[in-house]
């Protein structure tokens, strides 16, 4: 089973508490704002909250100049024995017929100034209800894009139990252009997280009870610089023609298995996606393999 690995080791210190006001920042203002559907100030514009600074008692939040409010990049953890490429394009891994706790788990994926990343690539895999990994099919596998907001939802079930391991769901999140961020989610409250020696507990999702389901919070900070600066005039795009002996283009959509040439070397499509600047082969592993 997915047992930990050398290099892993489990993390110093107490989870510090969710509603502590010092990591309160601008993000959970702008959070509530865009699920009101009001008027976000100009100076906050783009930039909704971390998850899990959301008080669970609601009420209004001091605004803060800086975004910057002690939220490093999402921790990285270990992949595991189970990913598999090539899993399918969707937002939900269950069905009429799946048996487990239905569970949602949504959130944003942010860069380093706190500014949402759209077509964000995330890719999820998990164990059923019974603890089990599907290794010769993609059950509890799938794959999607954050929006234009920087969100993402996944429908699936609450993971079950094996030895040697707390609940968790693994995940792959690769902003357009950068690095794959390969990491797990935890569930807060479960009596493995305190023997788990891979558990980290800024990996730990805000969780609740929705009807016969649950709901789970989390957003990824990438390691992508931003600026915040807001455009004063008219943008101009320029477009950069791909160099010779390419055959990709943005804007085609891909699937699976698709031969394409890029600067003259040839690549193989891992996951059916619409091509987007900055996915460029070789610089999405998880897209694209050389031929």
């Amino acid at each position: 089973m997915d047992t930990p690995m050398d290099g892993d080791r489990p993390v110093e210190g107490a989870l510090q508490d969710e509603n502590d006001s010092r990591h309160i920042s601008r993000r959970p203002v702008l959070r509530a704002a865009i699920a009101a559907g009001v008027a976000v100030p100009a100076a906050l514009m783009g930039v909704p909250a971390l998850a899990r600074t959301i008080p669970s008692t609601g009420g209004t939040l001091e605004l803060t100049p800086e975004c910057d409010d002690g939220d490093d990049p999402t921790p990285p953890q270990t992949e595991g024995p189970y990913f598999k490429p090539n899993s399918p394009l969707r937002t939900s891994l269950v069905d009429a017929g799946t048996v487990g706790t239905r569970l949602t788990v949504s959130g944003y994926v942010f860069g380093l100034a706190c500014a949402p990343i759209a077509n964000a690539l995330l890719d999820f895999w998990q164990c059923d209800n019974n603890g089990v990994y599907d290794n010769t099919g993609f059950k509890f596998r799938g794959h999607q894009f954050t929006g234009a907001d920087g969100k993402f939802t996944l429908q699936t079930i609450v993971p079950g139990l094996y030895p040697g391991r707390t609940r968790h769901i693994h995940v792959k999140v690769q902003a357009p252009g950068r690095p794959i961020l390969t990491t797990q989610l935890y569930f807060p409250n479960e009596p493995r997280n305190n023997t788990d020696t891979i558990f980290d507990p800024r990996l730990l999702m805000t969780v609740r009870n929705v009807g016969t389901g649950r709901e789970g919070l989390y957003d990824f900070v990438l390691n992508v610089p931003q600026t915040t600066t807001q455009p004063t005039g008219p943008t101009t795009t320029t477009t950069t023609k791909p160099p010779g002996g390419t055959t990709w283009t943005v804007g085609t959509t891909y699937t699976t298995g698709t031969s394409v040439t890029y600067a003259g070397a040839g690549y193989v499509c891992l996951q059916t996606h619409t091509a987007q600047p900055g996915w460029e082969p070789p610089n999405t592993p998880a897209l694209w393999r050389a031929a």
